[in-house]
């Protein structure tokens, strides 16, 4: 209904560690038996339960992409921001940011509010409408440190 309304995009984001009350429920109780497990074999039979019951997470975004095209038949593209933004661990202000801005999108569905965006403002977060940002291009000036900087390592700007 989105395309014969004009909307032509959707955007689903999810968290990879995302996971349903279930499984949080199962990975709480294999952490509950560990901790109270009392010889190294119980400790050692609960640790590798716990590690199985969160190893069945790892590729939850490929699952949700391909389950979305099939329910709905459109194409679904998952891009893992880590690595599109800058590759490499997490730092702790890379977290942080990904709290404030996944709290903020959880809020703003609680809230009824849909068709925007969370926008990072200062310190605090704000909803912007999807359709006054796409299609838009904000352009790095030439003369910007950041460009400056990527020239000096040699890096490639398609000039």
């Amino acid at each position: 209904w989105r395309s014969r309304a004009g909307k032509n995009f959707s955007i689903v984001a999810v968290a990879e560690g995302a996971i349903s009350k279930q499984e949080a429920k199962a990975i709480r109780a294999a952490e509950e038996t560990k901790a109270k497990a009392k010889d190294k074999a119980a400790q050692k039979k609960a640790k590798s339960k716990l590690k199985e019951l969160k190893s069945r997470h790892s590729g939850n975004t490929l699952r949700l992409a391909n389950q979305l095209e099939e329910l709905t038949g459109l194409e679904a593209r998952v891009t893992i921001l880590g690595h599109l933004q800058r590759g490499g661990a997490p730092s702790a202000a890379d977290r942080l940011l990904a709290t404030r801005l996944g709290t903020a999108c959880a809020d703003f569905i609680d809230q009824g509010l849909y068709g925007v965006m969370v926008a990072a403002r200062g310190e605090g977060v704000e909803p912007v409408p999807i359709e006054e940002v796409v299609g838009r291009r904000k352009t790095v000036p030439l003369d910007h440190p950041w460009v400056k900087s990527a020239r000096l390592i040699g890096a490639n700007l398609g000039d």
